[in-house]
């Protein structure tokens, strides 16, 4: 391995491009992808990168007290800073001599002498010094910010939602490390089957508390299975895969996928689908070349017979589509992404309350538009991956209020969860069951 591929190297390298914009998924699947790495590096790549996205508050805090405001630093020596400091705080088993060495070496590397002296000037310091103490904070809002690194308007719009002890457990949840999850494609396959051969490879294979046809695995990727290559498992988060359970499918449906991109949605509509008896699927979505990543993820599952991907905007849905066309409607709309945080950390500091408002709004009109298109006594699933009302319960009861055609439905599932809950909707939060936080909604339309 050369100087500039080891583990930290690479991680440096995807967190610049990622503070440059970059998902930091996608990032990190190219990184890993044009590397030849063992599952060990890969495994240490990954946690670094996510890590430092992480816990990029707290990093950036304790830096400032060693970094003068008015010296300049180049991206990638931030970051080189900030994996070491994440290494020496959060990760027991690497020496500090390992940390120190390899930020000193890569800042030669790919820098020049004065950035070696400032990489190791601050590093000797933080060492000798110490780093400050959070709980020396006044402000309890700004010390839970730079405890957990989530922006204080996030903090407080959580606790005015769910109160002071479940916004803890939450916080406490979102910066451990994401479940991998997987669903059989029962287009081809059974989950019991998949269940054996995912044994049989070698992967610890856990059934779902929370969807159907759908495990954990660990100990090596999912998408290195022979069952990834021919189509019988796709990659998917167990609270993503409820709201097309909410949708209650029949095989001869004609559903449409409002916001379909990159397809997982609608082939789990899809696999559910027989295309014999008509059932088809009409996924949309803005973006041509997103059309074609739909397309391929259907051709790869086999469900392509069964999948009509259009590129759309769900608001113009008046001049492709007559109206009562679509026997199930799902908006798995544009959201902030905000119960994504443990799979895309990034995001709780590109967001600000003023864009949820407008995705709000973004939200409204997509409904307004495609509800015109379902069938009387159809059912319509309004989902997000957000845990803010502003997007949820606010968005339901503003379209209700407006389309008294539409009656609210209690949504459910095939494992029945959070059965004991007072309300139709139903909200998973990153802690309740150590998975995506998501919204899903449902209303049947009376006429």
């Amino acid at each position: 391995m050369t100087k500039n591929q080891t583990p930290r190297a690479l991680a440096v390298e995807a967190l610049t491009r990622v503070a440059g914009g970059a998902y930091s998924n996608l990032q990190l699947e190219q990184t890993l992808e044009s590397h030849r790495l063992s599952d060990v590096d890969r495994r240490f790549v990954t946690n670094l990168v996510y890590g430092t996205i992480q816990h990029q508050l707290t990093l950036e805090y304790y830096l400032s007290k060693f970094i003068k405001p008015q010296q300049k630093v180049l991206p990638w020596v931030k970051m080189t800073l900030m994996v070491a400091l994440y290494q020496e705080l959060y990760l027991d088993r690497v020496p500090k001599r390992a940390i120190f060495n390899e930020a000193i070496q890569l800042a030669k590397d790919r820098g020049h002498e004065g950035i070696r002296r400032f990489v190791t000037g601050v590093l000797h310091a933080i060492d000798r010094q110490g780093l400050p103490d959070l709980a020396q904070i006044k402000d309890p809002i700004e010390r839970l910010s730079l405890q957990y690194s989530v922006p204080t308007w996030l903090i407080t719009a959580l606790q005015e939602q769910v109160g002071e002890d479940k916004t803890m457990q939450i916080l406490a949840t979102i910066n451990q490390p994401a479940a991998q999850s997987i669903r059989a494609n029962v287009a081809v396959t059974t989950a019991e089957a998949v269940q054996a051969a995912l044994a049989a490879e070698g992967y610890q294979v856990t059934p779902s508390q929370v969807a159907a046809n759908a495990f954990r695995l660990d100990d090596k990727a999912a998408n290195q299975s022979a069952l990834f290559a021919d189509g019988a498992i796709t990659i998917q988060d167990e609270s993503a895969m409820l709201p097309v359970e909410a949708l209650q499918l029949r095989p001869g449906d004609q559903v449409l996928d409002a916001c379909a991109a990159p397809g997982g949605k609608t082939t789990q509509i899809a696999a559910q689908l027989d295309a014999h008896s008509g059932g088809k699927v009409t996924a949309l979505d803005l973006h041509e070349k997103k059309v074609k990543l739909i397309e391929a993820n259907a051709e790869r599952l086999h469900v392509t017979d069964r999948v009509d991907a259009v590129a759309l905007d769900a608001r113009k849905i008046d001049d492709q589509f007559p109206k009562k066309q679509f026997d199930r409607i799902l908006v798995d709309a544009p959201c902030s992404g905000l119960g994504l945080i443990r799979r895309k950390p990034e995001i709780r500091y590109e967001k600000t309350p003023q864009d949820i408002q407008q995705l709000q709004r973004v939200q409204l009109d997509i409904l307004n538009a495609v509800s015109k298109k379902l069938k009387p006594n159809g059912i319509l699933v309004y989902s997000t991956c957000t845990i803010l009302d502003t997007e949820n319960d606010e968005v339901v009861a503003q379209f209700l209020a407006t389309h008294p055609e539409f009656s609210p439905m209690r949504v459910t599932t095939a494992q029945n969860i959070k059965s004991d809950r007072s309300t139709d909707t139903l909200k998973i939060y990153p802690d309740d069951f150590d998975s995506d936080g998501f919204f899903v909604s449902a209303f049947r339309r009376q006429k």
